[in-house]
């Protein structure tokens, strides 16, 4: 049976699966991860696509953007909101910062020294309290909804502003898997290349063993038969979309620049300033990311659900996450890289300003805050505030898309470019957030 009928013969499922694995099994790239059937089925209902391609931008202040997500909802009030003195603060003392009257809580020592390069909102606040429905809206500015997956704000981000070195992904994840919201309605090259661990770097890129130059030649000739084939026949837009994922991988294969994912060129004593630690690590990888022309970013952190023993589990988390971004801070800022990066320190929502009996503080998105440094943010500064006991918003209410509109007006992204998805429906890179333009200098 010739290619042709091959391809003929074999139903839909058949057909994605057998391209999805072949494409695996071919190439040894991990950045075909991204380029799955989830990915594939959302094409094959669109065969057209919605409009997408770099935009002429407004005036960017940043270039990069490096977002850390503290997962499952860090309590404001022991971080960057205390309350001194107040009974909903419980065991958590307040330190002064190198930022005159902003104080953080006791967990960030680190971090203080680096306060005049930050801007805390603390005016957050959302009506979604639930884990997944949050973090969904929190990444895409929309509500989860079961008929339309919405592209995250790093797809935006990539889609609209382009890339800054083509031999690399635009958009990355670390420590985070496929199954985040991604490219959405958006084609697939716009899904993000997920890296499980930082310390472990891009797997899988080099040929597969036992596969010398000559046959991984011949197998790439092999599929592109096959692409031709089924493309002459279906017309399919997804056949497109993963003919590019293949020599997108093979690219990135041959780049010079792969030894971006490669911690292991770092000195020790960059390791040891980033803390050798997982989220470090990941800081540390998100720099050289950002340096070698990588648009954004993205770092995930886990365990802030303290519903019990909050005030112990965050002496174990915050230490961590304390040391790596003071550390990415101040090596930014050494590098001459902070006032075209912003970086981003934001969760779903807050805990509650009253402590259980377990020690523990349930969900609260009334209120809660972010940080933002970097990217042309006016560091030094507190926007918007919560009242004495951190229980209600009381100046610059902050939505979540209204946050997200920060970092894409920061990024050159017009907020109100309206991309038309699949379905004929209209939407905006933050829905109807607008950018706290005040924090930006």
């Amino acid at each position: 049976m010739n290619i042709k009928n091959l391809i003929r013969s074999a139903d839909a499922p058949t057909r994605r699966t057998f391209l999805t694995g072949m494409a695996q099994s071919l190439l040894g790239a991990s950045t075909l991860a991204s380029f799955g059937p989830r990915a594939l089925a959302q094409t094959l209902q669109d065969p057209q696509g919605p409009q997408t391609g770099p935009l002429v931008l407004g005036r960017a202040t940043a270039k990069h953007v490096i977002y850390l997500f503290m997962r499952g909802g860090m309590s404001h009030l022991d971080t960057l909101d205390p309350k001194p003195g107040k009974v909903t603060q419980g065991p958590v003392e307040a330190l002064r910062t190198r930022a005159d009257g902003v104080l953080l809580g006791q967990y960030f020592p680190k971090l203080a020294e680096q306060a005049d390069k930050v801007c805390i909102v603390s005016s957050m606040t959302s009506k979604q309290g639930a884990h997944p429905q949050a973090q969904y809206l929190m990444r895409t500015s929309y509500e989860l909804r079961g008929t339309i997956q919405h592209p995250s704000l790093g797809a935006w981000c990539q889609n609209l502003a382009g890339r800054h070195n083509p031999m690399l992904p635009g958009h990355v994840i670390l420590g985070g898997g496929p199954d985040l919201p991604g490219a959405g309605f958006f084609p697939p090259e716009f899904q993000p290349l997920p890296i499980g661990s930082a310390e472990d770097g891009l797997q899988n890129a080099s040929l597969p063993k036992g596969v010398d130059e000559e046959r991984f030649q011949r197998r790439l000739q092999k599929l592109g038969e096959l692409d031709r084939a089924f493309a002459d026949r279906h017309g399919q837009r997804s056949v497109q979309a993963y003919s590019k994922a293949y020599l997108e991988a093979v690219k990135l294969m041959r780049s010079s620049d792969l030894v971006a994912f490669d911690l292991d060129l770092e000195p020790q004593s960059m390791h040891q300033a980033y803390g050798q630690n997982q989220f470090g690590a990941g800081c540390l990888l998100a720099r050289r990311l950002v340096e070698h022309g990588v648009r954004y970013v993205e770092v995930m952190a886990d365990g802030f659900d303290t519903h019990a023993d909050n005030f112990d589990r965050l002496g174990d988390i915050l230490p961590a996450i304390d040391q790596g971004l003071a550390a990415l801070l101040a090596d930014l800022d050494a590098r001459g890289l902070l006032q075209s990066t912003m970086v981003v320190l934001a969760s779903e929502f807050g805990r509650t300003p009253d402590i259980d009996q377990d020690q523990g503080r349930n969900h609260y998105p009334k209120a809660f805050s972010a940080l933002l440094a970097g990217g042309g943010v006016r560091g030094g500064q507190r926007f918007g505030a919560t009242d004495a006991e951190g229980r209600e918003v009381i100046t610059e209410p902050t939505t979540i898309q209204d946050l997200n509109a920060t970092i894409a007006h920061a990024c050159g992204i017009p907020t109100d470019h309206v991309i038309t998805s699949p379905s004929g429906r209209p939407f905006k890179v933050a829905d109807k957030g607008m950018a706290l333009t005040e924090i930006l200098g």
